[in-house]
């Protein structure tokens, strides 16, 4: 076969409803996926960049979400993208690799050379076309895109070795005790269609390993079984880590940014690694004005089309503001995510926050954490309809949905 008529095909794997917990309170109100990061929802920043990969057949979601939630969007980014993309319900989890796998049958319905899996929680460049060209060199049955972190946080990770020279994966261990590398995995991968060999080999080793025990075969099955189902596949644990040092499994080193999204601060985070990226990749997104006719913007700044902005309002850096938005005179927001149909009444200030659907903020009043996206209460956020009354201080506190706030609060949760 020709490369020009290879056929590529993306997996992104999005999760479920029992996932994505330490992303609440603004997961009680959207699909963790569908939460916007600079404007766009968290699942289009991967697609867009699947989008990239030449000789794109299609692109699959999988998780355990209901096919209704995502299917309007699906529908939407797929007609706005030109591919096709489908959403696949898995009947329950089955891990990182076991999903893929349940799913090989349609995957693989266009033949594809190369099957991309991505992790929709991840916020990079996706450096995907570069990262195809050195598997190829490679020639080996997987690709890991890889990245140098500090000694101090790579325990939070899949950490790995590589050599230096032919960049073959030799160990792969999950979030270590002890430090091994200061190289992580960043979740993104390249496969050939051998994976499914891969996969299948693990759960026939675990039904092998049963019937050798000495006790009766039903029995030996449900003790091997009782903490991972046979057809319950990690890719880390039960493909990477046994098969490393194979040469068959390769790494890709980023210079980028990376960062996993877990959690509300990290999205603020990662919303403004996103916005920064629009200079390069998306310059017509970012919003721009001096305070004659429309507001000062300054740094990186995305406004929804149908936002409602006074021109005495000074905005960034590393806002994103969504649809039907009104901001007052004299607003100052500094890297906040505010999200749709959120009013923000004369001369507030928003530093370093959420600000959930639906909810006001009156006159004079003040949204404000440290920015430290690491800590529990390190950002602001408002949830959905909420309504801060005027001169209201809120100061390195979450609120919870549906309340009023006639008093100022301070390292506080308001339930």
């Amino acid at each position: 076969m020709q490369n020009s008529e290879e056929k590529v095909v993306a997996v992104i794997m999005v999760g479920g409803p029992t996932k994505g917990t330490r992303f609440r309170p603004i997961s009680f109100n959207t699909l963790k996926p569908l939460f916007p990061l600079a404007g766009q929802p968290m699942v289009h920043h991967p697609i867009s960049a699947c989008k990239r990969i030449p000789n794109l057949a299609q692109i699959f979601l999988i998780g355990f979400y209901e096919e209704r939630e995502l299917a309007l969007y699906v529908s939407s980014i797929s007609n706005e993208l030109k591919v096709p993309i489908r959403y696949l319900k898995e009947d329950k989890p089955h891990g990182s690799a076991g999903g893929l796998y349940y799913f090989r049958d349609v995957i693989m319905e266009d033949a594809p050379s190369h099957i991309f899996l991505l992790n929709c929680d991840v916020c990079c460049t996706f450096p995907l076309p570069d990262m195809l060209v050195e598997h190829k060199r490679y020639g080996g049955m997987g690709t890991v895109l890889v990245i140098k972190v500090s000694a101090e946080s790579a325990n939070q990770f899949g950490e790995l070795v590589a050599d230096p020279i032919t960049n073959e994966l030799l160990h792969y261990i999950e979030k270590p005790e002890t430090f091994v590398s200061d190289l992580i995995n960043c979740g993104v991968y390249v496969f050939t269609p051998d994976i499914f060999t891969a996969i299948q080999d693990v759960s026939i080793h675990r039904e092998d390993r049963a019937s050798l025990r000495s006790v009766p075969s039903f029995e030996a099955l449900q003790s091997a079984t009782r903490t991972h189902p046979m057809d319950f596949v990690r890719l880390d644990q039960d493909i990477l880590s046994p098969l490393a040092g194979k040469k068959q499994l390769y790494t890709y080193e980023t210079a980028d940014f990376w960062e996993q999204i877990k959690t509300p601060g990290m999205s603020l985070k990662c919303s403004s690694l996103y916005l920064s990226q629009f200079r390069y990749t998306s310059p017509h997104l970012l919003a721009s004005g001096d305070g004659t006719k429309s507001a000062t913007i300054l740094g990186d700044v995305y406004i929804h089309p149908s936002a409602k902005v006074h021109p005495t309002a000074k905005i960034g850096p590393n806002v994103s503001i969504s649809a039907n938005v009104r901001i007052g005179a004299g607003v100052r927001l500094t890297n906040c995510i505010i999200l749709d149909d959120v009013e923000i009444k004369e001369n507030a200030v928003i530093i370093h926050a959420i600000v959930g659907w639906k909810s006001f903020i009156g006159k004079w009043s003040r949204v404000q954490a440290e920015g430290d996206y690491n800590a529990k209460l390190g950002i602001a956020i408002i949830g959905e309809s909420v309504t801060v009354e005027d001169e209201v201080v809120v100061i390195n506190s979450i609120v919870l949905p549906y309340k009023t706030l006639n008093d100022s609060v301070q390292d506080e949760i308001i339930l």
